[in-house]
């Protein structure tokens, strides 16, 4: 039997079945809660016995590995096209200030992250998990810096840390908040997005001839 493929990220790559499953779980975690949601409650939505559900998620652990999967296959997906850019810095902030939007404004999702990111700090076994993604993330937003600012990955590191970090919680946040009315969702977006972008222009003021060369 020949191994599952592994993502960039190296979790494993999912099947159109786990996906599948995935998407027919999703609404009872936002609807029981992470805790709230038995497997057997999750098997039924998933239209599949609770043995044949462990096949495929062994445990919550595995579950929430398989969400963060998919989250960051798009995200790596966004990623690929801004280190293709002949400048990288306006792809980023586009990207960033639709990310801000669509969790504010149009995106159901803010339950299962909120109980995602409740459930990390009580079990080590998600935060390790959660923890990684963050990991991965921020380890692309400081490629991007690096190409934006024409400087060594090694030195946006350094320099650009906290940056990464910082817009990870922003949009974190965003994530968590849930959809808002339009007026104030605009609002907050708009809000969030300039935080973004005063720190993208931190990074972009620090491009000097000396590091370019």
């Amino acid at each position: 039997m020949n191994s599952p493929a592994r993502h960039s990220s190296g979790l494993a790559a999912l099947g159109p079945r786990e996906r599948d499953i995935l998407a027919a779980i999703r609404p009872v975690f936002a609807a029981k809660g992470f805790d709230g949601a038995s497997m057997q409650d999750l098997a039924r939505a998933a239209g599949m016995s609770v043995g044949n559900f462990y096949r495929y998620f062994p445990s919550r652990a595995a579950i929430v590995e398989a969400i963060i999967q998919i989250d960051l296959e798009e995200v790596e997906q966004k990623f690929a096209a801004l280190l293709a850019a002949p400048d990288p810095l306006p792809v980023l902030r586009a990207a960033l200030h639709a990310r801000v939007h669509d969790e504010l404004c149009t995106c159901d999702d803010a339950t299962l992250w909120a109980e995602i990111t409740a459930a990390a700090l009580r079990k080590p076994e998600i935060g390790a998990v959660v923890n990684r993604m963050e990991g991965e993330i921020v380890s692309w937003l400081i490629r991007g810096f690096a190409l934006a600012a024409g400087i060594s990955p090694v030195r946006a590191q350094a320099r650009f840390t906290a940056h990464a970090r910082l817009i990870v919680a922003l949009v974190k946040a965003s994530a968590m908040h849930g959809r808002l009315p339009p007026d104030e969702g605009a609002a907050l977006t708009a809000l969030i997005q300039r935080q973004i972008d005063g720190l993208l222009d931190e990074i972009a003021a620090a491009a000097r001839p000396e590091d370019a060369s």
